[in-house]
């Protein structure tokens, strides 16, 4: 095309650059794009030289491919021109349409700024469209514009080109072929790089989805094989709570299949003293230690603690929950517990734990703030069990005053029997015992303990509590009993003691001297053993030495 008349273009040259248009548009990728359009340039429009220079992100412009000269293209390819540089270009010479033609005469002031170039000198035209080397011609590609705007769309880079090859500046067509050109390789460019962002994105959707069924994998099997419990429950709504999904460590704890699991959610399985608990454990992060129940009816102790997930980002939201058992733990601690409240020789509740069940019955009634303090002590101690039959101070109705919300605890009035039913104190101290340690030994001794503490339990009911003070003096505490009953209840027991026991191989008897007091609100505990106390060394004395130890 470069050789005919403007007038005269050939059909063949057209097809020519409709063809190197299909390349362009046809590219497999950015870069061949870029270097299509190069080589489009020279090969159909007729110049021996041509550089695609790129906008980058940060505005400045790069040289994104060449074509026509190897030893230039190896010299420029990659190199970057300033922003500012380029639009000085674009604002000087002469304007062909869209075209920026600077000639040899204005370009030399080009020379030293900081965009990639191959110009060189040369001898004054010889006639007037002479190509001089040092003219500039350039060809801006803008990206579309909307339809119907009227202004050109954003600059995403420029056509370099150089050297026609009949020498001569183009005219009117082969203006109107590069400008054109430009603005289909403008197309072609923009669509290479809307494909390449598409197929990054789907590269990278691909990857966070190889990562989403790694991670959802990964998730699956530590749930699944997880050696503690787990489940998942839904989160709001009117099925809040509810169990979707248990692994089969919890389905094994709990003795009940997972199709059954789902029928559930953790209140209806939680041991209904710990409901509560269950209530105040916090959905995030939240920890509890309660009791599930298993299949067969029976509870185990598990430490439950809480986490939520979410399906997606703004999906719904659901509970994880981590079960571990705890029930050789919560053994242990009882028996730690029980080691610390009770005898090791007998199994009775110790001293100390004596005082804390005879406390907590009582209250001071002096001051309001003692009666808020035995109050708060009293509802504090569920290991209190000093009721009679059919009677639970923690229910009482009446309140005694504003301070204080518990049935005091009275005592019979004077020494007969009024009716009135009180908290009987009876101490007992076994009468014979140290020459039983002192003939036969500390053995024999220790099983003449184990009895009377087998007897005296065996005497008593349900509700009451006996105790071993320390050596050989025991203390039962039997609520809701008169005067009489007090003292049927020390005969009954003293007669069970004086049966003969067997102790390391013989038979030997103790017998047994009973003091009863009564405890009342406004008493300590010491104080109302003490009290018991002095009356059983009353009682003692009163008796003959010889009757005081059965044969």
């Amino acid at each position: 095309m470069e050789t005919e008349s403007e007038p005269y273009v050939r059909l063949a040259s057209l097809r020519q650059l409709h063809q190197v248009m299909a390349d362009m548009n046809t590219a497999r990728s950015l870069a061949d794009t870029l270097q299509t359009v190069a080589e489009g340039v020279v090969a159909a429009l007729g110049y021996e030289l041509a550089c695609v220079n790129l906008v980058r992100p940060d505005g400045d412009l790069v040289v994104a491919a060449f074509a026509g000269n190897p030893a230039a293209e190896a010299l420029i390819t990659g190199r970057v021109g300033s922003r500012e540089s380029w639009d000085r270009r674009l604002n000087m010479g002469e304007h062909w349409g869209d075209l920026v033609f600077i000639p040899h005469t204005e370009g030399w002031v080009l020379d030293d700024d900081d965009v990639p170039q191959w110009y060189t000198d040369g001898p004054a035209p010889r006639f007037e469209d002479e190509w001089h080397p040092a003219d500039r011609l350039f060809a801006p590609m803008y990206a579309p514009a909307p339809k119907g705007s009227g202004t050109c769309g954003e600059l995403i880079g420029v056509l370099s080109v150089d050297r026609p090859r009949n020498g001569r500046r183009p005219g009117a067509w082969g203006r109107e072929a590069l400008q054109m050109y430009a603005f289909q390789a403008a197309i072609a460019i923009s669509n290479a790089r809307l494909r390449a962002n598409m197929q990054r994105a789907l590269v990278r959707l691909e990857r966070e989805q190889q990562a989403l069924r790694a991670s959802e994998e990964s998730f699956r099997q530590a749930f699944e094989y997880a050696p503690s419990g787990m489940a998942i429950a839904e989160m709001g709504g009117d099925q809040h709570g509810r169990i979707l999904r248990t692994n089969d460590a919890l389905c094994r704890l709990l003795g009940r299949p997972a199709s059954a699991m789902r029928r559930y959610s953790f209140s209806d399985l939680v041991h209904p003293e710990d409901i509560g608990t269950l209530l105040r454990t916090s959905a995030e992060g939240g920890r509890a230690e309660l009791r599930l129940g298993r299949r067969d009816g029976t509870y185990v102790w598990v430490s439950l603690r809480n986490s939520v997930v979410a399906d997606a980002a703004d999906g719904p939201r659901f509970l994880l929950t981590h079960v571990e058992d705890i029930e050789e733990r919560k053994r242990r601690e009882l028996q730690l517990a029980h080691r610390a409240s009770h005898d090791s020789l007998t199994g009775l509740p110790n001293s100390a734990e004596l005082r804390s069940r005879l406390s907590a019955r009582l209250c001071r009634r002096a001051t309001p703030h003692a009666a808020a303090e035995s109050h708060d002590t009293a509802y504090g101690h569920p290991a209190f069990d000093v009721v009679g039959p059919g009677f639970d101070y923690r229910q009482s109705a009446e309140p005694y005053d504003a301070y204080d919300h518990h049935v005091h605890t009275v005592a019979p009035d004077g020494d007969h029997d009024d009716g009135t039913k009180g908290l009987a104190v009876l101490f007992c101290d076994l009468d014979g015992f140290k020459s039983i340690n002192d003939r036969f030994g500390h053995n024999a001794g220790d099983a003449v303990l184990i009895e009377v503490a087998r007897r005296l339990s065996n005497g008593v009911r349900d509700g009451d509590t006996v105790a071993r003070l320390g050596g050989d003096e025991f203390v039962i505490l039997a609520d809701g009993l008169g005067r009489a009953d007090a003292q049927d209840l020390a005969v009954r027991l003293r007669n069970e003691i004086i049966q003969p026991i067997r102790a390391e191989g013989r038979a030997v008897r103790v017998g047994a001297s009973f003091g009863i007091g009564w405890a009342h609100c406004g008493m300590t505990a010491d104080e109302v053993l003490k009290s018991a106390d002095e009356r059983m060394y009353v009682e003692k004395r009163s008796r003959p030495k010889q009757h005081r130890r059965a044969g």
